[in-house]
């Protein structure tokens, strides 16, 4: 079996997440964390203090000088395209983080790329691969809860997101970039529909107060294919104090019955002296340790990640794309994109808009 050499484009926030699940698939035999680049060269260097890989502050020199079969693109959304398009041109299977891209025509240019160049484009919508997410696709595709008529999602950050994590970028992203397009795509894999219409408002008043020009919350409502209607609410406002960074949800009503999902709370509450009650959500991540005393993470945050390198090592066996089944492909990618785009139209139109 062909074991995947990876390269990683941002080792940020998220981008840890990516190295941990790449060395611990190397621990396994399924892929090789070769090497990782980022323009915050102190970052960097704190990166392989911990994780073992070439560091290169420059992705295109990554490219060229290390033999790569695939690279991970980590970075801030509107970067993903030309770092996508460039790696398929050079031959490398590409997974992006979500949003694929900030526009249709950037997704266009990616799903292009990779097929001209006959490779692999994911894209990391995890919530794909939530346990209790699968099993309400099962049930809705299984006919059980008959024709979806309606269903509600929602989706909150507290506040130190926008604020202190990512003061500098939020101003170029909102609610639904960086919140909604996880909801917008889930919709989508369990209902089996694709969105047609979609009208949004939205508000700028806590962010913005604190210097933050972006909005504090939108909520759209949106009509699919299937004649379902879905409402999401998105925001990163929440207080610091919310027992969580995030509280997510999700609801569908059919004319045989419902499903509900928390999302955020999986029944994990800890309360400790000075930090007051906490939840966890130990489906996404959970860190564990195996029988060399190796760190080992675990829950769909991974299994997302993994799953790329997995496919990869199928089409370097000879496999084609055919061959690896169901997996959030750069048409999801445009699809989520395609409704986050038109919510944003919707703001600044305040009408209805036809996707």
């Amino acid at each position: 079996m062909a074991k995947c050499r990876v390269g990683i484009v941002g080792v940020g926030t998220f981008g840890i997440n990516h190295l941990r699940c790449f060395r611990q698939l190397g621990y396994m035999g399924v892929a090789e964390l070769v090497a990782a680049a980022d323009v915050n060269e102190e970052l960097l260097q704190e990166r392989t203090r911990d994780f073992e890989f070439a560091p290169y502050t420059d992705y295109r020199e990554m490219i060229a000088r290390e033999e790569l079969d695939a690279i991970t693109v980590v970075t801030p959304d509107p970067l993903h395209r030309e770092i996508a398009v460039y790696a398929a041109n050079a031959g490398l299977h590409v997974l992006s983080e979500k949003p694929l891209d900030v526009t249709v025509e950037g997704c266009l240019d990616m799903i292009e790329a990779a097929e001209k160049a006959s490779v692999l484009l994911m894209v990391d919508f995890h919530k794909r691969y939530d346990e209790y997410h699968v099993a309400m696709r099962q049930k809705v595709q299984a006919g059980d809860l008959g024709d979806i008529e309606y269903g509600y999602v929602h989706m909150e950050d507290r506040i130190e997101v926008p604020r202190d994590w990512f003061p500098g970028w939020a101003a170029n992203s909102s609610p639904a970039w960086f919140l909604g397009i996880h909801f917008y795509d889930l919709t989508r894999f369990i209902m089996g529909a694709d969105p047609v219409q979609v009208w949004a408002t939205g508000v700028k008043k806590r962010l913005r107060d604190l210097g933050v020009d972006t909005y504090d919350s939108i909520s759209a409502k949106v009509m699919f294919d299937n004649g379902a209607t879905v409402a999401f609410d998105t925001s990163w406002i929440i207080p610091y104090e919310f027992e969580a960074i995030v509280n997510q949800g999700i609801r569908l009503v059919g004319t045989k019955g419902l499903l509900e999902c928390d999302s955020q709370d999986r029944g994990t509450i800890t309360c400790c002296e000075g930090e007051g009650m906490q939840t966890h959500n130990m489906s996404f991540l959970r860190q564990r340790f195996d029988k060399q005393g190796r760190e080992v993470w675990q829950g769909y945050g991974m299994d997302s990640i993994a799953d790329f390198a997995h496919n990869v090592n199928v089409l370097l066996d000879g496999g084609t794309i055919e061959d690896l089944g169901d997996f959030p492909s750069g048409y999801d990618g445009l699809q989520a994109t395609r409704l986050a785009a038109g919510v944003h139209h919707s703001l600044e139109t305040g009408g209805i808009v036809e996707l």
